[in-house]
Order: C-alpha cells, then sequence, then structure tokens
C-alpha cells in the first residue's frame, strides 16, 4: 500500500522534499492539480502568506512589548534622570556606555574613554571592551551619531527601539523553526502566539531592557533555526554554504553579545555530541559546527583585547577534545551493539578527560581564575559541600538562581503550552531511545529493519537536535531559574511542531490502528487550529486589560539622591555602596565607582567584598581604612540592606558577610559551632548614632527615608 504524506507547505523547492514524484502537486484541500505549474504557484503562494504572517507577528511583538514598557513607566513624559532609574542594576552599567559614546566629542574619543577606563573602578585603569559585552552599546552609539535622526529621536529611544526591534527578529526565529520542523507556517503561527500568551516566562525584555540575554537570545534563536535547516537531508552545495555562514554570523554575534554565551554553547556542543555517539547526525554537519563555535568565540576573543575568560572556557576546550578523540577513535561507528557501547564509553572517557587537562593547562598558563566563582556556586548549588564562600553564597540566595519554582508550569499549562509540549516531548524521546538502540546495534535484519521504519521516518536529524536540545536547556531551566528563557521560549516551538508535524500524528494513528492519510491532514490541521482558538478566546481580552493598564514610575528616593550627587559633589569624587545602587550612579551623575554589578573578575569580586564591610561587624577604623584604600570620597548606606527583610535568615546580605567573617549572625536561630561574636556592632546601624568613634572618620551629608551619605575625612 503506498502512503500518500501531505506536501510541506512554505519551503519552496525543499517542500516535497524526500516524497514520492506523485505527492508534489497535491492541494491542501485534498485536489490534484493538473501539472507542476499548480504546485509551484501553490508554493509560492504559502510561502508568501507564511512570510507575511512571521513579520507582522515579529512586528506586533515589538509594538506589544513596547506599549507595556511605556504604559508600565509612562516612559515619555518623566524626566530623564527618572528614566535612567528605571534601568536597574547592571542594565544601568550597560546603558551608561552608550551614553557615555553619545556624549564623546567625537567617536575616538568616546572609544579611547571605554579602552582606558578609570572611573568603573576607581584607582584602576581598565579596559571595558575587553571585560564587558558592549560592542552592540559601541555600534549603537556610533550608528546614531552618524544617522540624520538626532533631532527625530531621543538616544534613549533609539536605544530601546533597537531592543524591542530585536524582539521582532527573535519572535520571526521561532516562527520559522517550529515551521521548518513541521512543515506547515500554521506551526510558526502557534508558536508565536504561545510565545506572546506565555510572556511572563519567555521574555522579561519589557523591565530590563538593556540586560545581555536580551541582545544575545534572537541571535540564538537565529542560530538554531539556521542549524535546524543545515541539518535537512539533500540540501544543494550552495544552500548547505549560505547555511553556514548563517550559523556563524548569528553565533558570533550571539557570543559577543553576552558574556554567558560559553555556558550556552558548551551544552549545545554536548547536545551535538551525543546525537553524533548515537549517530543520529551526519558527522561532517556536526564537525562544521564545532567548528563554527570555535572560530566564533575565538574571533570575539580577539575583539575584546584576548579576554583570558574565554581562551579558558570549557567550550574551547571540549570542541577541541571531541576532535581529538574522533581522530585517534577512527572506527568509533563500527561493529555490534557491545562493539559500539565499549567504544562508545572509552570515547566518552576519552573526551571528558581530554577536556579537563587542556582546561586546565590553559587556566595555569593564564593563571585565569575570574570564573571560579562559578564552579563555586554550581559545586554547592548541586550538594558538593557546603561553603561559606561570599560570592558562591550571593548567588545561591538569589531567586533567580534558584529551582525553577512550580507555578511556572501552572501558567505555562493555562494556555495548553505545558501540556502539549509534555506529550511531543514524551513521544520524541521514545523514538529517540528506539532509534538510537537500533543505530548502535547496526542490526540489518529486515524485520528488524521494517518495524524501525516509523522511527526512522518520525526522527530526522532537525527534530533529533531540538529535541535534545530542549532537554538540556530544560534540565538547565529547572536547576536556575533566570536561565529558563532559554528552554520556555524553544517549548513553544517544540510543542507547536508536535502538534503540527505529519510524521507525528501518523506514528500515534499507526499505533492505534487508525491512519489514514486524509485523517492524519485532518488531525494535523484542525487541532493547532482549535487550539489557536482556545488561546485567543481565553487571553485575548487579558492582553487588551494590560494594554490599557496605565502605571507611572515612581522611586522620588532615588531620584532625589542622584540630583544630590550631581549638584553637591565635584565630577572626581568616588563613591562607595552597593553594586546595583552605583551602577545607577554611575549611569545619571558620571560619578567614579568603588564597584558594579559585572561580577566576571576576581578582583572586583575581592573589592565588592570589602566593600560591603559597610553592613558588617566590623570597627568604623577597619571601614574607613577599607574604604580609602579604594580612594573613597563618600559612602552611601541603604536601609534596605541594614534591615532587610526580603531574604530569610542565613541569605540577608548582613548575614551573608557574618559568615564569611566568622561572626554569629543576628536574630534568633541556630549558628555553626565555629562562629563567634563579633568585638564591633553592625557598622550601618552604629553609625547613625553619630558617635565620636565614627564622626571623626565620616560625615553624614544627606539622607532621606531610604539612603544615609557619609563623606570620608581626609586624614594625613
Amino acid at each position: 500500500m503506498t502512503t500518500v504524506r501531505q506536501r510541506r507547505v512554505g519551503k519552496g523547492t525543499e517542500a516535497a522534499e524526500d516524497q514520492p514524484s506523485e505527492e508534489k502537486n497535491v492541494k491542501p484541500d485534498g485536489k490534484i492539480l493538473s501539472d507542476d505549474t499548480g504546485g509551484k504557484l501553490w508554493n509560492v503562494l504559502s510561502v508568501t502568506v507564511g512570510g507575511i504572517v512571521a513579520i507582522s507577528l515579529g512586528l506586533l511583538t515589538s509594538v506589544y512589548v513596547a506599549t507595556l514598557h511605556e504604559n508600565d513607566l509612562w516612559f515619555s513624559n518623566i524626566k530623564e534622570v527618572e528614566r535612567e532609574i528605571s534601568f536597574r542594576t547592571e542594565c544601568g552599567l550597560y546603558y551608561s556606555y552608550y551614553k557615555q559614546m553619545i556624549q564623546a566629542a567625537s567617536i575616538q574619543q568616546g572609544l579611547h574613554g571605554l579602552v582606558y577606563d578609570n572611573k568603573t573602578e576607581s584607582v584602576r585603569t581598565i579596559n571595558i571592551l575587553e571585560r564587558m559585552n558592549v560592542y552592540q552599546e559601541v555600534f549603537l552609539s556610533i550608528l546614531y551619531r552618524i544617522l540624520p535622526i538626532q533631532q527625530y529621536l531621543e538616544p534613549v529611544y533609539f536605544y530601546i527601539y533597537t531592543l524591542f526591534g530585536l524582539q521582532a527578529v527573535y519572535v520571526i526565529a521561532l516562527y520559522v523553526t517550529s515551521w521548518l520542523l513541521s512543515g506547515t507556517w500554521l506551526s510558526g503561527l502557534l508558536a508565536a502566539c504561545w510565545y506572546i500568551t506565555n510572556r511572563i516566562d519567555t521574555t522579561r525584555v519589557e523591565f530590563t531592557i538593556p540586560l545581555r540575554e536580551n541582545w544575545a537570545l534572537p541571535f540564538f534563536a537565529v542560530q538554531i533555526a539556521a542549524i535546524t535547516y543545515l541539518l535537512r537531508t539533500h540540501l544543494q552545495p550552495v544552500q548547505e554554504r549560505l547555511t553556514l555562514m548563517a550559523i556563524f554570523i548569528a553565533t558570533f554575534l550571539f557570543s559577543l553579545t553576552w558574556q554567558f554565551n560559553q555556558f550556552m554553547m558548551l551544552i549545545q556542543a554536548l547536545a551535538l555530541f551525543i546525537l553524533d555517539c548515537f549517530d543520529m547526525l551526519p558527522t561532517a554537519k556536526v564537525t562544521w559546527l564545532y567548528i563554527i563555535q570555535i572560530s566564533g568565540l575565538l574571533l570575539v576573543c580577539v575583539l575584546q583585547f584576548f579576554n583570558s575568560m574565554i581562551l579558558g572556557s570549557l567550550l574551547l576546550s571540549f570542541n577541541a577534545s571531541v576532535l581529538i578523540a574522533r581522530t585517534i577513535q577512527k572506527n568509533l561507528k563500527k561493529g555490534g551493539l557491545l562493539n559500539r557501547l565499549g567504544k562508545l564509553i572509552l570515547h566518552v572517557l576519552l573526551v571528558l578527560c581530554f577536556t579537563l587537562l587542556i582546561n586546565k593547562f590553559i587556566k595555569k598558563i593564564l593563571n585565569l581564575e575570574s570564573d571560579e566563582h562559578i564552579f563555586k556556586f554550581l559545586k554547592a548549588k548541586f550538594g558538593f559541600g557546603a561553603t561559606r564562600d561570599f560570592d558562591a553564597n550571593l548567588y545561591l540566595c538569589e531567586e533567580a538562581f534558584g529551582l525553577l519554582p512550580l507555578n511556572t508550569f501552572s501558567r505555562l499549562s493555562d494556555t495548553l503550552l505545558f501540556c502539549i509540549y509534555v506529550f511531543v516531548l514524551f513521544l520524541m524521546t521514545v523514538v529517540a531511545v528506539i532509534v538510537a538502540f537500533r543505530n548502535l546495534s547496526g542490526s540489518n535484519q529486515d524485520q528488524f529493519m521494517e518495524k524501525m521504519e516509523e522511527c526512522t521516518i518520525t526522527l530526522k536529524p532537525d527534530a533529533a537536535y531540538n529535541l535534545i536540545h530542549t532537554v538540556l536547556f530544560g534540565c538547565l531551566a529547572l536547576s536556575t531559574m533566570r536561565m529558563k528563557y532559554l528552554w520556555t521560549s524553544h517549548m513553544c516551538v517544540f510543542a507547536s511542531f508536535g502538534l503540527c508535524s505529519t510524521e507525528i500524528w501518523k506514528l500515534i494513528l499507526k499505533c492505534i490502528h487508525l491512519y489514514t492519510s486524509r485523517r492524519a491532514y485532518v488531525i494535523k490541521y484542525s487541532i493547532p487550529i482549535i487550539t489557536l482558538l482556545y488561546i485567543s478566546y481565553k487571553f485575548w481580552p487579558g492582553i487588551m486589560d494590560e494594554l490599557s493598564e496605565l502605571r507611572e514610575f515612581y522611586d522620588p528616593d532615588t531620584v532625589e539622591l542622584m540630583n544630590w550627587i550631581k549638584s553637591n559633589t565635584p565630577n572626581t569624587a568616588v563613591f562607595a555602596g552597593s553594586m546595583q545602587l552605583l551602577a545607577g550612579v554611575k549611569l545619571c551623575t558620571g560619578r567614579t565607582l568603588t564597584n558594579h554589578p559585572h561580577y566576571e573578575d576576581k578582583n572586583l569580586r575581592e573589592r565588592t567584598k570589602q566593600i560591603y564591610q559597610i553592613y558588617a561587624k566590623r570597627s568604623p577604623e577597619d571601614v574607613y581604612r577599607i574604604l580609602r584604600s579604594f580612594g573613597t570620597d563618600y559612602v552611601i548606606l541603604e536601609d534596605s540592606i541594614c534591615y532587610e527583610r526580603r531574604h530569610s535568615r542565613g541569605c540577608r546580605l548582613r548575614d551573608l558577610l557574618d559568615i564569611a567573617n566568622g561572626h554569629i549572625m543576628d536574630g534568633l536561630g541556630e549558628n555553626e559551632p565555629d562562629l563567634k561574636p563579633s568585638l564591633y556592632p553592625r557598622f550601618c546601624e552604629e553609625i547613625k548614632k553619630n558617635l565620636p568613634s565614627y564622626t571623626t572618620h565620616f560625615t553624614r551629608v544627606f539622607q532621606n527615608k531610604t539612603f544615609h551619605v557619609y563623606k570620608l575625612a581626609k586624614h594625613k
């Protein structure tokens, strides 16, 4: 019996790939066209409509998040200082370099100020382009200066509109990936709708605009779409070369815009490694992807003035190890099941040993310690021993670095996304296990091959890659809430692909002995349409209400503080305080900082721990000596930190400092046996009593309900 599969709508010449010639003229209404011309016209029409829908949804998403941002802050009506304060924590730090480039006398002077920066960290000159991923701010500032738009568009709007515009690229990339996997743009439409209706869990761009991930994730989505296309069969050489170029560009831009790129691409490389071991992907294409990752990261390393953290990344060590191990084991994919398993175990051990040795060697040569806090955090998080390390505990106590909350799944289930995702994931995982076993067994028995035929059809290389991708990034999201945005967006793609896939419905219907080509076709289109109607009916009113809800930015204490600093302190003044607040001080006032939120530097981490002694139980002489060693002129104390109640006992900043200093924590509760009482009261509390021992070194010059600013005496 000849099986007629539906033509994959919307892929041009690729649409009917791998299918019998008599299927090429099947119209979506089931009628057979009289000649090839009708089929080609239908393909062109479908691609055109699908493309228009993709672009429209991307633009609508951009307008949607821009409107939410405006409605939440009344951004167009508030003062410049309020706009800048709205860029909280590290967002303000990154935006300050864009502002610095805009205000520089020339582009050359602006770049010189970044390369030889002495205002971000007092008594130190650092290279911002080496330390931080701010090339996007540099590029945007140059673009703003050379384009004739200064009279029509303020710099801040040019910046935020660019970020909101990238959301259009993000949604279009998700749409295209789902379309490529399923063969119908209806799948892309469903993926985009899920992304929008699950906005709380898929993006946070509207309230953390300059965050590095908001720059990087659209390029990561483009890269995944390009990889999905590359893994299709029967690509022409020119198509393959163009796709590899697109993957390289997307990988490079992703790496350039986010400091955590190496960790995300390591997970991606691990996915490729797993699939290659089980012979689910073409080895030649996997090799190209390894090389692209290495070359993209090395190019970023050059642009970042040979940043040692990149050279010492696990990604470079892992990819090099895989290529070396593959050269040593030439017959890895030959032999029976037990033979293959033995070779595979040896291969994995070889890659692991090479990775650790190469990485250890590079870090030893470069004396690299920039990323040690990440490994300390991971070690403590996964239970490999308790730690008193201040930096590790600082991450462990933040909700964003904790486990993914269970209410995330209930929100995702309200739109049916999570339920459908789990169903598709389970089905595809079963198929993947069967296919992996078949590939390892190397069986040529006709009966066995006949049983596995459906799995072979269902799990194509592009689907296999997206399956492992979603599993690995799902594990990352479950363990670290901040990384959920990498998973939930791809969840939209994977669930919509499963719901609109002919192969999956064919497999399901054959398992229950109900398969006919027409029945599979009807289900493939009717269920996604019903799902779309349900989503529209349930969530459209809520979206309209959200768009009509108006709020206004309100933070008078911080505004008062920033205005006071600008009016009452010299431009060369050096400020100490919490790293989150100081990012805003740099952006709003341009004053020099002692520390800041970009934590990927060992010296800065040690400096921050020393500055934070203002919230510990230390003598005024000790605190004064520490602050003056960093050239501090003013210190800002925050009641919200000194009397913190947001975290539980043991996770408050003052508790972390007490533990690191070997002191007993405040309040009722247990303490570790070796912790001892401090000889001094808590500095941030005691200084407000204006005792002589404190006023000798510190003079209060400003205070409001939230902040207290003290000027340090300049003793000889």
